[in-house]
């Protein structure tokens, strides 16, 4: 059985290409397939990252290539970009087929500094807390991460942290030796 399938109606441009009924997937099998709760693809389609054509009885009809896009947004997301740069990127990329060699790195190039800029900031947080850990005092003064601005010096000495009732209300004022 082949179908005529133009989803144009859908958020996604897609061309109008013919498919045989095993080439579109429902939501559940998309959602098996790609590990994504259905509630989550249908998010996906209502920001216009991947599209579907209803069918008669107006269920979600997917191509198997958006696989390869919900595949896409995943990966995005791990590298740290937000939906929004995902969908901006796979307008990059066409809908209906497998990237060639070429749009796929003019796209990967465009994360390379995104993903070296995560590479820096883990490596000083990775500096940050080995100073801090091998030091164990969690009330250094020049410790960015656990006494910012020094707040622990104003409660007295020791490991103020430690010694604080209410955590996110900082250390606790220095009255008496306890």
């Amino acid at each position: 059985m082949q179908l005529e399938v133009d989803f144009k109606s859908s958020p996604v441009s897609f061309p109008t290409v013919t498919l045989s009924r095993h080439d579109l997937l429902t939501i559940g099998q998309l959602s098996e397939r790609s590990g994504m709760a259905t509630s989550a693809l249908r998010y996906y389609e209502k920001l216009g990252l991947i599209g579907s054509e209803r069918t008669a009885g107006g269920q979600r009809r997917y191509p198997r290539a958006t696989l390869r896009r919900v595949a896409f947004v995943r990966a995005a997301q791990r590298v740290g970009l937000s939906l929004d740069e995902a969908r901006t990127a796979l307008d990059r990329l066409p809908g209906d087929r497998a990237p060639s060699s070429q749009e796929w790195s003019t796209v990967a190039e465009s994360w390379q500094s995104r993903i070296d800029e995560q590479i820096a900031e883990l490596e000083r947080l990775k500096q940050k807390l080995t100073g801090c850990i091998g030091c164990g005092c969690l009330s250094l003064s020049r410790c960015a991460l656990y006494n910012a601005d020094d707040r622990a010096a104003a409660a007295g000495p020791g490991a103020r942290y430690l010694l604080t009732r209410d955590p996110s209300g900082g250390p606790e004022p220095h009255t008496a030796e306890i």
